[in-house]
């Protein structure tokens, strides 16, 4: 089968929160397509039902991505054209499309992307905060341990700007944490972005703790948030949080490896900061405290 005769996979971005934001492009591929692949069928026809098309739609969410993935390859192998969509948004930004597009990619399926609406993207725009650049870090994590890694991330981070996003009903408890942290940063809260009522919440956690409080029902509606991180609170390079030793015992118990192996495995960890000398004076100190 020549490269004409196969169909074309469209990630199409859609509106965050205001319909007018349609692109007249995005609309024309939604219209022209085979088949409009969604991550929920029902918050999907609403919009559809606005742009007029009907008829088209096929559930591609995060728990049938994989299986339905040989389904649309081998519709578009058949020649027909498949559109990717999200419930907001750019697809494949902490959302569904990934597996597709690899698959499609394999399969010599030409992808294209049409550009529109992302939150992130909105939310660092308007943030006011430096944009040289940024990191993205998706869904701020649940449990405390996984936000002690990821505050200690952006401290060691090349960037000082990182956007993310966070359930109306966990907002407070990533604001409780900053303050709980004692985290030198400032955050712009972004609620229901480009919607009638869309809000900003900027300054130190407990500033914008402080305007939550102050506006009652803060726990409505998505939250993109952008958080910049002072300079002085940024770790230095001869700074660590961890000792040599601690990480080279880790290596040792969690790999059941001698001190020698420790000092390569450690080395090879991209959130290691010691350098070669540093662990093998590290291995001499634990051969000298516990003999060995």
């Amino acid at each position: 089968m020549d490269e004409n005769s196969k169909g074309c996979l469209y990630i199409v971005a859609t509106p965050i929160g205001n319909s007018r934001d349609m692109s007249p492009r995005g609309t024309q591929i939604l219209s022209e397509v085979d088949i409009i692949a969604a991550e929920d069928t029902r918050r999907s026809m609403v919009l559809l039902n606005k742009l007029g098309i009907k008829n088209k739609l096929v559930s591609n969410h995060k728990f049938n991505e994989y299986g339905k993935a040989k389904y649309f390859i081998n519709e578009m192998l058949a020649g027909k054209s498949v559109a990717v969509i999200t419930d907001a948004g750019t697809p494949c930004i902490s959302d569904p499309g990934n597996e597709l597009i690899r698959a499609a990619v394999e399969a010599g399926i030409r992808v294209v992307g049409v550009p529109g609406c992302c939150a992130a993207v909105t939310a660092l725009s308007i943030s006011g905060f430096d944009l040289s650049s940024f990191v993205f870090y998706g869904f701020f994590p649940r449990e405390n341990a996984e936000r002690r890694k990821l505050l200690e991330k952006l401290r060691r981070g090349d960037s000082r700007t990182f956007a993310l996003y966070e359930s109306p009903k966990r907002i407070m408890e990533l604001v409780d944490f900053f303050i709980d942290a004692g985290a030198d940063c400032r955050l712009c809260l972004c609620n229901d972005l480009t919607k009638l009522h869309e809000l900003c919440f900027r300054g130190s956690p407990a500033e914008v703790k402080e305007q939550l409080l102050a506006k009652g029902n803060y726990d409505k509606g998505e939250y993109a948030v952008v958080i910049e991180v002072a300079e002085s609170y940024v770790f230095n390079k001869v700074e660590h949080t961890v000792s040599a030793e601690a990480m080279l015992v880790d290596a040792m118990v969690s790999g059941g490896i001698s001190a020698k192996e420790a000092v390569a495995a450690v080395l090879a960890d991209e959130n290691n900061s010691y350098s070669k000398n540093e662990l093998k004076a590290a291995a001499l100190n634990l051969k000298r405290l516990f003999g060995g």
